[in-house]
């Protein structure tokens, strides 16, 4: 078996850019390496789709516990010739064997740490299927092509920065649980420095096996039996105390996988069309519902005070809904089109008092049957969820755009290191509720033989007269809908550039007592405003979102946008620099 390794005397990292102005394409992703080779495959003639691949396959090796090969995602995609919006639904599902007590033991929910780090929270992959049902339909290029520079990069290594490293630190109890994980990311007991270059050997090679058979490894061969052997025996190291649980996935459960089409979700917004993930994404639904609740207020003639309080409001409401309702829809009725009617948000809209902040939890509205300002049973809060995802946006020359999130759930995913392939596994299902959250009522969101359990992905694109306007995407768990809708009215309403409104101090109220906020946001003289009509705000851990984004101008020009700060700024190129 190969492992990896740091070595010290690297060269310097390649430099983060926020920011680039330019033709002949874009992409904006948390990596300079990454982007780097997106915008390699966009001048060799890649398009939109080919550099997303190529971008996400590289974020696999530099940004490894927050997604790759063995997680899952949302792939949307504008395509310039149609006029048309399509996604792929790359979300990981359960084993046939899983029960909705699968994450109960004596009638009690098992602690959320121990169904993180186990063979039982593995979902089966969904990420490769996606490159390469995208790639299929509209790529230029093969799978191979696209993932040969990651591959290369995975081979050749990349310097280790200071996120690399604290990710490795943060995890280091239970990576140390793990002789695969131990001997990637823990050579000699420590993560690796910074500055030193980082090279993983075994993924490479994985990574060429994957694309020489076309997949069949993974969901057919090889690959697929020795994600199935780890999930079901994880190889933990005899004298580790945790208690990690085996898993019941087997080779036909691989072999049954599909990357569903599905439609997406569509928002009128100020005159713009918005465009996300619909079920079992909650993204779409969310995001377009806090849009529409906000469409009757004029956002931008308010004070920033007034902007804040009407937009955790909108968040708020909207996410007492989306608790309720939203699910995989192979498994129960979702509705969709009803969540995302303006008649349903104007009936929850009219619950907002400009001058005081509601009490939550906020109970739900029925959508099927709206009244002026009705609720509905229980409300709840939103779960916590994972912040350790990963968000990638490109455009090319041709006008097409794809916003792609892919993650493998919390940092490091499950912890476990397939032996011998270089990759962790996700805890995907741990985004199912254990226990039924409603008393009483049905749940959509507990587990099920074949199911996906609910995201709040929220992969976004804005068009306006049917051609490109912008698109954004960020990490952050169900703070994901919160930072989309704040990125979109940032940019819409408020007048701010694209690489502002990512910039921006963030809140993230998910129908909680207090909205999770970025030390930046509490420093705001508006806050005191706030606190002053109830608004309840504790700091987040760390920050919120990593997005990125890309926006078209007038005159053909892209702008490729990602964060200043966030996680040491993100990276954003363009094919042909030119900023006037």
């Amino acid at each position: 078996m190969l492992v990896g390794g740091a070595e010290a005397g690297a060269s310097p990292s390649r430099p983060k850019v926020p920011e680039a102005i330019g033709y002949g394409g874009a992409v904006a992703s948390i990596d300079a390496d990454a982007t780097a080779i997106g915008i390699s495959v966009l001048r060799r003639g890649g398009n939109a789709v080919d550099a997303a691949v190529a971008t996400a396959a590289a974020l696999g090796v530099t940004d490894p516990f927050s997604n790759g090969i063995g997680g899952g995602g949302f792939f949307v995609f504008y395509e310039a010739k149609t006029g048309k919006v399509h996604t792929i639904d790359g979300r990981e599902t359960t084993p046939m064997s899983a029960t909705e007590t699968m994450f109960q033991e004596n009638g009690a929910p098992i602690p959320f740490a121990e169904g993180v780090t186990s063979g039982l929270s593995v979902g089966v992959p969904g990420t490769p299927r996606t490159w390469q049902r995208a790639l299929q339909l509209w790529g230029r290029k093969s799978l191979k092509d696209v993932m040969k520079p990651a591959e290369q990069l995975a081979r050749s290594g990349f310097v280790v920065d200071d996120t690399f490293r604290n990710q490795i630190a943060n995890n280091a109890a239970r990576f140390s649980a793990f002789p695969s994980t131990r001997e990637l990311y823990l050579p000699g007991g420590q993560p690796p420095a910074v500055g030193t270059k980082f090279r993983n050997p075994d993924m490479a090679n994985t990574y060429r096996e994957l694309a020489d058979t076309n997949l069949k490894s993974l969901y057919r061969g090889q690959i697929g039996k020795e994600i199935v052997k780890t999930v079901q025996q994880p190889p933990k190291d005899p004298a580790s105390t945790l208690n990690v649980r085996p898993g019941k996935m087997t080779e036909a459960d691989l072999a049954r996988y599909d990357a569903p089409l599905r439609e997406p979700t569509k928002t009128a917004y100020r005159g713009l069309d918005v465009y996300s993930m619909a079920p079992p994404s909650s993204g779409g639904t969310t995001v377009g519902e806090a849009l529409n609740i906000l469409e009757p207020t004029n956002l931008s003639k308010l004070s920033k005070t007034d902007y804040l309080h009407y937009f955790l409001e909108s968040t708020r409401l909207a996410f007492a809904d989306r608790n309720r309702w939203v699910g995989d829809p192979a498994f129960s009725n979702v509705p969709t089109r009803e969540l995302l009617s303006q008649r349903f948000a104007d009936s929850r809209a009219c619950l907002i008092n400009p001058t005081k902040a509601l009490t939550s939890p906020v109970a739900p509205g029925d959508p099927r049957n709206p009244q002026p300002c009705v609720t509905t049973g229980q409300g709840v809060a939103a779960e916590i969820g994972s912040k350790h995802t990963t968000h990638l946006t490109t455009a090319d020359a041709w006008g097409n755009v794809v916003a792609y999130t892919l993650t493998i759930e919390s940092e490091g995913g499950n912890g476990i290191v397939v032996p011998g392939r270089g990759f962790l596994l996700n805890n995907e299902l741990t985004d199912f509720n254990f226990a039924p959250l409603f008393p009483g009522v049905p749940d959509p969101n507990l587990p099920a033989a074949g199911k996906r359990p609910r995201s709040s992905m929220a992969p976004t694109i804005v068009l306006r007269d049917g051609k490109p306007f912008f698109a954004t995407g960020s990490p952050g768990g169900a703070s994901i809908i919160t930072t989309v809708t704040q990125v979109v009215t940032g940019r819409v309403d408020r007048g701010m550039s694209l690489k502002d409104a990512i910039a921006a101090p963030r809140a993230s109220q998910r129908n909680s007592a207090s909205a999770q906020v970025e030390k930046e946001f509490l420093a705001q003289p508006e806050t005191a405003e706030l606190i002053a009509r109830g608004q309840g705000f504790s700091n987040a851990p760390g920050e919120i979102g990593a997005a990125t984004g890309v926006e078209r101008l007038p005159d053909g020009r892209w702008i490729a946008a990602a964060e200043t700060v966030r996680r040491g700024g993100g990276s954003a190129a363009v094919v042909i620099p030119a900023r006037w």
